[in-house]
């Protein structure tokens, strides 16, 4: 059996190989391969986001294309937002236009696409390349956000939290209070607040509700 290469994303920011399959791709620019492993570079530009995967009129030009950008896959729009993605304006432009209304009056601005990247660049990775996290209470976060609890990613949905899977979301467990160490980056946090939904991966209805809508 082939190698699944690495261009899986968790909530953590890591990229692993992982062959579990995806809702969404998207990119961080041409990061090459070889020997289906990343080099060291993690992004080539600011501009993070998150794709739809069937778009009519996508650009996948491959798994490990030499002069475009390197598919990457997450399982769903709020892993993407933890590792600091937003949606994309072209195949996603009513996710994109919920995103940036929310992003605009969470920050009382007018900003557009390049202003939000550079903005979510420097609230996600610090110098060292590592994931800025941050501490709020548990009670206070918004449904779609994702915490650190007990070592692993936990996707917070109403009065509950999901632990983590690649291939989706395990049972759910009541949401703690407290202090909590929070991966979605602050930012996204109050976009979230300001009601853009994110789209979820199935197993998310365990909480009984439906979260997957299509935009």
């Amino acid at each position: 059996m082939q190698r699944p290469l690495q261009n899986r994303v968790l909530p953590t920011g890591e990229i692993v190989a992982d062959p579990a399959r995806g809702m969404f791709t998207g990119n961080r620019g041409n990061l090459p391969f070889n020997d289906g492993r990343l080099g060291t570079s993690r992004w080539k530009h600011q501009h993070w986001i998150i794709c739809d995967l069937t778009h009519p009129k996508g650009r996948y030009h491959g798994p490990m294309p030499a002069r475009a950008w390197t598919p990457l896959f997450f399982l769903d729009d709020a892993v993407g937002l933890a590792a600091g993605h937003r949606p994309c304006a072209y195949c996603r432009p009513d996710a994109y236009r919920m995103f940036k209304a929310a992003w605009n009056e969470a920050r009382h601005s007018t900003d557009h696409h390049n202003e939000i990247d550079r903005a979510l660049h420097q609230s996600r990775v610090d110098r060292t390349r590592a994931q800025i996290r941050h501490t709020a209470n548990g009670a206070s976060l918004p449904d779609g956000s994702f915490i650190l609890y007990n070592g692993t990613p936990h996707l917070v949905l109403e009065s509950h939290v999901l632990p983590f899977l690649t291939d989706g979301y395990g049972s759910k467990i009541n949401r703690p209070t407290g202090p909590q160490i929070v991966l979605t980056p602050a930012p996204i946090i109050d976009v979230l607040r300001e009601g853009y939904t994110p789209v979820l991966h199935t197993t998310a209805d365990k909480c009984g509700n439906n979260h997957n809508a299509s935009r």
